[in-house]
């Protein structure tokens, strides 16, 4: 059983099929070739055939889907056989050689039909040299939670990837964070790269300039971007432009989880995508009320990703990816760049806020004081960030100092109104949408939920972009 709301309009547009494998280029010292798992089962519970559409990919029969997406058949013209990445990466801020793809691997790449160039890639797939003592396995929750987290988002306007499909594998799985066994399945994920900044930093420990140099290319090849400013130092040179890019997508990136009202939870440096995309969902959460102290992970006893320091975490990183490039580059450029992540992350807030309270820029300042007001005013109320950005939408509703920081706006001309109580993730209602499968193997109250998702998606209509700072590159 499956099911794909697509409210219409819903933004994407239709593509043909356009494989290609640049990736083949990198495979030899990035990556490893591995065999997918054997599954017992492959029962077909989830296509996402908005974006198979974009990627020319809507036409294949469910058996076709299954023997490609639960099976691994490659698919033609792309990549021959998965390929594992190789990476390290700081975990919790101590730094990993021993990591890597362990349940999952690069399928195939193609072009959607803005000309993107995007990757599928899966979670559960099976054991791969660097699985070490795990299974290489995802429970159906565990998916089921990535398909809730990805959809959201996306309604949202936080750049993620996106759940293409969900396969039941027919296995059970011990678990030591859910009730045990458990229900088996294979996620496929569509994003554009798998590229981490523990990429960039595993070349850097094992002292691979060349390949760190061919990376660099690579990655400003295949996730283009902005010029830096015209004032930046060292701005012609390849690694600065990409340190640059990354940290503009990774600054609006936190940006985004703030005004989502998201908690990632684990924040490490393999979690990272350059390309500037939210993936990798593990123990999430949104938040019940507006609390910086609000932690996903049971395991992050100290708060390191607690939701207020979600950009701090971005931050650091990016401070990780730019050690990396003193490979390649000098230390005062890349310096540079990293002093841009606070001013482009806090413009990044202030026009997400607006785009979703629906309402005209009044300028820095006034914009400023309006996100201070609301944070307050969520703070005082104990109201939740999705209950508030309804109840006061085009500045409507407002009391105190809110009213006063939102005198004066205007709605904006293209913002639409959002009348039905929006949906909500918080950790109760995953709970209870999750019971309705494991209990009944009823899947309708989540496809339900999906479809109110996408309805307020349809109705925020598509975030701002991120502030760029010149033309693209050539």
């Amino acid at each position: 059983m499956r099911s794909d709301p697509q409210p219409a309009p819903d933004g994407t547009r239709q593509g043909e099929y356009r494989p290609e494998a640049p990736l083949l280029d990198l495979a030899g010292w990035i990556a490893d070739p591995v065999v997918p798992a054997d599954f017992p089962r492959t029962e077909l519970r989830w296509r996402n055939d908005r974006w198979a559409a974009a990627v020319g990919l809507a036409g294949l029969s469910d058996e076709a889907w299954v023997r490609h997406f639960g099976r691994f058949d490659p698919l033609p013209h792309t990549l021959p056989h998965p390929l594992a990445l190789r990476y390290h990466g700081h975990q919790f801020r101590v730094y990993n050689p021993d990591i890597g793809d362990g349940r999952g691997f690069t399928f195939a790449q193609l072009r959607d039909a803005d000309g993107r160039l995007l990757e599928l890639g899966t979670k559960g797939s099976g054991q791969t040299p660097y699985s070490r003592t795990a299974d290489g396995r995802l429970t159906l929750k565990g998916a089921v939670r990535e398909l809730l987290a990805t959809e959201m988002l996306e309604a949202l306007g936080v750049d993620t990837s996106k759940t293409f499909s969900i396969v039941e594998t027919g296995e059970q799985l011990w678990r030591g964070d859910e009730p045990s066994p458990t229900r088996s399945a294979v996620l496929v994920r569509l994003s554009r790269g798998h590229v981490r900044i523990g990429t960039f930093q595993r070349l850097a420990v094992l002292e691979q300039r060349e390949h760190m140099a061919e990376l660099v290319e690579y990655s400003l090849r295949i996730f283009p971007g902005p010029l830096p400013p015209a004032d930046a130092p060292g701005r012609d040179e390849p690694a600065v432009i990409l340190l640059h890019q990354v940290i503009e997508r990774l600054a609006d990136l936190a940006a985004s989880w703030m005004v989502a009202g998201f908690v990632h939870g684990v924040l490490n440096t393999d979690n990272m995508n350059i390309s500037g995309e939210s993936f990798d969902y593990g123990p999430w959460r949104w938040l019940p009320r507006w609390d910086p102290g609000f932690t996903a992970a049971y395991f992050d006893q100290s708060g390191l990703y607690a939701f207020g320091r979600q950009p701090e975490a971005l931050y650091w990183n990016c401070g990780q990816l730019a050690i990396a490039l003193r490979m390649v580059a000098e230390a005062e450029p890349l310096r540079f760049a990293l002093e841009r992540f606070g001013p482009l992350y806090m413009a990044s807030v202030r026009r997400r806020w607006l785009w979703r309270l629906g309402l005209e820029s009044r300028g820095e300042e006034r914009d400023g004081a309006l996100v201070a007001a609301s944070e307050a005013a969520m703070r005082e109320t104990g109201m939740s960030p999705d209950a508030f950005f309804r109840q006061h939408r085009f500045g409507q509703a407002a009391d105190g100092d809110l009213a006063e920081a939102m005198s004066g706006y205007e709605p904006a001309a293209e913002a639409l109104s959002v009348d039905d109580v929006p949906p909500s993730l918080v950790i109760e209602e995953v709970e209870r949408l999750w019971s309705s499968i494991a209990d009944r193997d009823d899947w309708q109250p989540l496809f339900d939920t999906i479809g109110r998702i996408r309805n307020l998606g349809v109705r925020l209509g598509p975030a701002p972009p991120p502030a760029g700072s010149g033309p693209y590159q050539d």
